[in-house]
Protein backbone atom coordinates (compact mmCIF):
# COMPACT_ATOMS: atom_id res chain seq x y z
CA UNK A 1 0.00 0.00 0.00
CA UNK A 2 0.99 3.98 -1.13
CA UNK A 3 2.34 6.00 1.76
CA UNK A 4 1.52 9.38 0.78
CA UNK A 5 0.73 13.06 2.76
CA UNK A 6 -2.35 12.04 3.48
CA UNK A 7 -1.27 8.35 4.64
CA UNK A 8 -1.20 5.11 3.87
CA UNK A 9 -3.69 4.90 0.81
CA UNK A 10 -4.57 2.84 -1.76
CA UNK A 11 -6.69 2.78 -5.29
CA UNK A 12 -8.34 0.09 -6.32
CA UNK A 13 -8.46 -0.31 -10.54
CA UNK A 14 -10.65 -3.21 -12.01
CA UNK A 15 -11.61 -4.30 -15.71
CA UNK A 16 -15.20 -5.54 -15.59
CA UNK A 17 -16.97 -7.04 -18.49
CA UNK A 18 -20.15 -5.24 -20.58
CA UNK A 19 -22.09 -7.31 -17.44
CA UNK A 20 -20.43 -5.76 -14.50
CA UNK A 21 -18.76 -9.04 -13.70
CA UNK A 22 -15.00 -8.30 -12.30
CA UNK A 23 -12.54 -9.79 -15.02
CA UNK A 24 -8.78 -8.21 -13.24
CA UNK A 25 -7.28 -6.35 -10.20
CA UNK A 26 -4.80 -4.30 -9.09
CA UNK A 27 -3.80 -2.47 -6.10
CA UNK A 28 -1.71 0.72 -6.43
CA UNK A 29 -0.80 3.62 -3.94
CA UNK A 30 -2.91 6.42 -3.49
CA UNK A 31 -0.39 8.84 -5.14
CA UNK A 32 -0.41 6.68 -8.15
CA UNK A 33 -2.12 8.41 -11.36
CA UNK A 34 -4.74 6.02 -12.47
CA UNK A 35 -3.36 5.79 -16.12
CA UNK A 36 0.31 4.13 -14.90
CA UNK A 37 -1.08 1.16 -14.55
CA UNK A 38 -3.81 0.93 -17.05
CA UNK A 39 -1.98 -1.33 -19.92
CA UNK A 40 -0.36 -3.36 -17.06
CA UNK A 41 -3.38 -4.24 -15.98
CA UNK A 42 -5.17 -4.70 -19.31
CA UNK A 43 -1.94 -7.20 -20.30
CA UNK A 44 -3.84 -9.60 -18.74
CA UNK A 45 -6.91 -10.46 -20.41
CA UNK A 46 -7.04 -11.06 -24.42
CA UNK A 47 -8.75 -7.60 -25.45
CA UNK A 48 -8.14 -8.49 -29.45
CA UNK A 49 -11.76 -7.44 -30.73
CA UNK A 50 -13.02 -6.36 -27.93
CA UNK A 51 -14.27 -1.98 -26.91
CA UNK A 52 -12.39 -0.63 -24.48
CA UNK A 53 -14.20 1.93 -21.97
CA UNK A 54 -12.66 4.83 -19.83
CA UNK A 55 -12.60 7.89 -18.27
CA UNK A 56 -10.68 10.80 -19.27
CA UNK A 57 -7.82 9.63 -16.70
CA UNK A 58 -6.90 6.78 -19.63
CA UNK A 59 -7.17 8.92 -22.46
CA UNK A 60 -3.32 9.18 -23.02
CA UNK A 61 -1.64 8.59 -26.49
CA UNK A 62 0.31 5.52 -25.53
CA UNK A 63 -2.29 3.69 -23.57
CA UNK A 64 -4.99 4.24 -26.75
CA UNK A 65 -2.19 3.14 -29.54
CA UNK A 66 -1.75 0.40 -27.21
CA UNK A 67 -5.17 -0.38 -27.28
CA UNK A 68 -5.10 -0.44 -31.13
CA UNK A 69 -1.71 -1.97 -31.20
CA UNK A 70 -3.98 -4.92 -30.06
CA UNK A 71 -6.92 -5.20 -32.77
CA UNK A 72 -9.41 -3.52 -30.14
CA UNK A 73 -11.07 -0.37 -30.11
CA UNK A 74 -12.13 2.43 -27.86
CA UNK A 75 -13.85 5.50 -25.99
CA UNK A 76 -11.93 7.34 -23.83
CA UNK A 77 -13.02 10.67 -23.80
CA UNK A 78 -10.24 13.63 -24.03
CA UNK A 79 -8.94 15.81 -21.46
CA UNK A 80 -10.44 19.44 -21.72
CA UNK A 81 -6.53 20.58 -21.79
CA UNK A 82 -5.71 17.85 -24.67
CA UNK A 83 -4.52 19.69 -27.56
CA UNK A 84 -5.59 17.43 -30.26
CA UNK A 85 -8.77 16.40 -29.18
CA UNK A 86 -10.42 13.04 -30.99
CA UNK A 87 -14.11 12.14 -31.54
CA UNK A 88 -15.91 9.83 -28.87
CA UNK A 89 -19.31 7.71 -28.85
CA UNK A 90 -21.44 9.40 -26.24
CA UNK A 91 -24.19 7.14 -26.35
CA UNK A 92 -21.89 3.95 -26.03
CA UNK A 93 -19.81 5.75 -23.24
CA UNK A 94 -22.70 6.02 -21.23
CA UNK A 95 -22.14 2.04 -20.58
CA UNK A 96 -19.02 3.08 -18.54
CA UNK A 97 -20.94 3.29 -15.32
CA UNK A 98 -20.89 -0.91 -14.96
CA UNK A 99 -17.40 -0.26 -13.29
CA UNK A 100 -19.49 2.62 -10.66
CA UNK A 101 -21.65 -0.51 -10.19
CA UNK A 102 -18.87 -2.71 -9.42
CA UNK A 103 -17.40 -0.97 -7.23
CA UNK A 104 -20.38 0.37 -5.47
CA UNK A 105 -21.55 -3.89 -4.72
CA UNK A 106 -18.35 -4.79 -3.28
CA UNK A 107 -18.47 -1.72 -0.79
CA UNK A 108 -21.16 -3.04 1.21
CA UNK A 109 -18.07 -4.91 2.33
CA UNK A 110 -16.92 -3.14 5.75
CA UNK A 111 -13.37 -4.15 4.96
CA UNK A 112 -12.98 -3.28 1.70
CA UNK A 113 -14.41 0.06 2.51
CA UNK A 114 -12.35 0.73 5.28
CA UNK A 115 -9.22 -0.88 4.27
CA UNK A 116 -7.79 -2.61 7.31
CA UNK A 117 -5.56 -4.66 6.11
CA UNK A 118 -2.22 -4.13 6.22
CA UNK A 119 -1.06 -6.04 3.62
CA UNK A 120 -1.97 -5.34 -0.38
CA UNK A 121 -2.04 -8.69 -1.00
CA UNK A 122 -4.39 -9.17 2.28
CA UNK A 123 -6.63 -6.53 0.64
CA UNK A 124 -6.41 -7.57 -2.89
CA UNK A 125 -7.43 -11.37 -1.31
CA UNK A 126 -10.68 -9.99 0.46
CA UNK A 127 -11.42 -8.03 -2.98
CA UNK A 128 -11.35 -11.00 -4.67
CA UNK A 129 -13.54 -12.91 -2.10
CA UNK A 130 -16.01 -9.98 -1.60
CA UNK A 131 -16.57 -10.24 -6.03
CA UNK A 132 -17.11 -13.93 -6.01
CA UNK A 133 -19.37 -13.83 -3.06
CA UNK A 134 -21.24 -10.81 -5.59
CA UNK A 135 -21.17 -12.78 -8.62
CA UNK A 136 -22.60 -16.26 -6.82
CA UNK A 137 -25.90 -14.09 -4.95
Amino acid sequence: MGVSRGGKTTKRHAVVDGLGNPLAFLLTGGQVYDSVPAIELLQELDITGSHILGDKAYGSEAIRNWITTKQATYTIPPKTNSQHPWKVDWYRYKERHLVECFFNKIKHFRRVVTRYDKLAKSFLAFIYIASIFKLTQ
